[in-house]
């Protein structure tokens, strides 16, 4: 049987609500898919993220090729989905990304690992264009 890949998006949410959810899933990576890992929420900036998970046996990779360039930021902020996820798609044909992506493929075979972006629906989120990719087994926390 195939690991387990997890997403969540941390919108609305406090950290320990998401430490809890990666805890509860058995996660073992966290894969930060944003392209700008700063946050104005408490919590969700790289390094502060990436603290919150060691402190509880979580590894922390930053796969920012794997993000949403600019545009699709701005698609999906006005609610354009389905541009953000043209747009997105699109990005995943450049040379870092296809690096980026077959550096996840491998790590998300053989590791429990859960993808983090902001949004919460997935949906909204070019997460779940990642996970259809890799099809894996996919469970969204706390959508």
């Amino acid at each position: 049987m195939a690991t387990p890949l997890f997403t969540i998006g941390y919108e609305a949410l406090a950290q320990r609500d998401v430490l809890d959810a990666l805890a509860g899933a058995g996660v073992e990576l966290l894969v930060d898919v944003r392209a700008v890992s700063a946050s104005r929420r408490p919590g969700f900036a790289k390094n502060a993220l990436r603290s919150g998970v060691a402190a509880i046996g979580i590894e922390y990779l930053h796969l920012r090729a794997l993000g949403t360039p600019a545009a699709g930021r701005l698609a999906a902020r006005s609610g354009r989905y389905d541009d953000m996820r043209r747009i997105f798609t699109a990005h995943l044909e450049t040379p870092e990304a296809v690096h980026e992506f077959e550096m996840l493929r491998d790590l998300a075979g053989r590791r429990r690992c859960c993808l983090l972006c902001y949004e919460r629906q997935p949906h909204h989120c070019h997460r779940l264009v990642i996970a259809e990719r890799l099809d894996l087994p996919t469970r969204h926390l706390l959508a």
